[in-house]
C-alpha cells in the first residue's frame, strides 16, 4: 500500500475533523470535541497557525494526522507537543502511525527542539508498544491536569 506523509492544507481540515471525533469515540469521549471545522481552519492556517498538522494521504484520501505545536519548558527549553496521532480505524496496523509519528520527530529534529512531548491513555498498549520500541519513555508516576472552560471561568470569580 502506498501512502503519503506530508504538510497538512486548510482543505484537509474536514478530514482531520472526522478523525478527531473518531478518536473522540475511541477513547469514550464521543461527546468531547468541541472544535469546530472553522476553529481548525482559522488556528492551523491564520496568520499565527497555533498549531502544525501532518497528514498520511491513502488514495487521496486523508487516513491519518499528526497535530504537533510548540511548548517551552522551563528544564529544557523549546519542546514540542504532539496532541494526537490518530490513524483511521480501516488503517491501523498498516505503517501509517509510525510514519507520522517519524514525521513529528524529523520536525522536532528539524526545530531543534530538546524534547517532544505527548500522552497516552494506559489501556492504548499498541501505541505504547509503538512509542517504547520508538526510543520514547512512558511516565508512569505523572498525572495529566486539566482546567476545563468553566472551571477557568469559576476559578477567575472566585479570585
Amino acid at each position: 500500500m502506498g501512502f503519503t506523509i506530508r504538510k497538512a492544507k486548510k482543505e484537509d481540515m474536514i478530514q482531520v475533523l472526522s478523525l478527531i471525533k473518531q478518536l473522540a469515540i475511541f477513547e469514550n469521549e464521543p461527546d468531547a470535541v468541541e472544535i469546530t471545522l472553522s476553529d481548525l481552519e482559522n488556528d492551523g492556517f491564520g496568520k499565527h497557525p497555533a498549531f502544525r498538522c501532518f497528514v498520511a494521504e491513502v488514495n487521496n484520501k486523508v487516513e491519518g494526522t499528526a497535530i504537533v505545536f510548540h511548548r517551552y519548558s522551563t528544564w529544557k527549553g523549546k519542546i514540542l507537543h504532539l496532541e494526537d496521532l490518530i490513524v483511521n480505524e480501516s488503517m491501523r496496523g498498516s505503517g501509517l502511525g509510525t510514519a507520522l509519528l517519524d514525521e513529528v520527530i524529523k520536525y522536532g529534529h528539524q526545530l531543534g527542539v530538546k524534547r517532544i512531548n505527548w500522552e497516552v491513555l494506559n489501556w492504548n498498549k499498541p501505541a505504547i508498544s509503538l512509542y517504547e520500541k520508538k526510543g520514547a519513555r512512558v511516565l508512569h508516576d505523572w498525572n495529566v491536569v486539566h482546567l476545563s472552560e468553566q472551571g477557568i471561568k469559576d476559578y477567575i470569580e472566585n479570585l
